[in-house]
């Protein structure tokens, strides 16, 4: 899970990434599943993780319900400037950041 939490908290703000992208930078694109409990166990790890970052590969907040009120997730992404309409994040393709260009990963 560190190095999930690792390629999280460089996910820059006012981006998103995704569940499968992530898990397929760890090598194992089959297991985004596990991203998707890193992320819902991520609340109690020090440094904070940006896990309202993370959505599904449609861009619709699917770990919205894991966060302390059901709608911290939308708030925290629209705060970096992030515009959501029933729970989609708009303009999706322009704001996706794939950890596979990070190259010190």
């Amino acid at each position: 899970m560190d190095r999930i939490y690792e390629i999280v908290r460089k996910i820059p703000k006012g981006r998103v990434s995704t569940y499968g992208a992530i898990a397929d930078c760890i090598g194992m694109r089959t297991t985004s599943r596990m991203v998707g409990w890193a992320m819902n166990a991520s609340h109690r790890i020090t440094p904070k993780i940006p896990a309202h970052r993370v959505v599904n590969r449609n861009g619709v907040l699917t770990g919205k319900l894991h966060f302390e009120t059901p709608t911290l997730m939308q708030e925290l992404l629209e705060s970096e400037g992030i515009t959501i309409i029933d729970d989609q994040i708009q303009h999706f393709d322009q704001l996706f950041w794939h950890p596979k260009s990070l190259h010190s990963i």
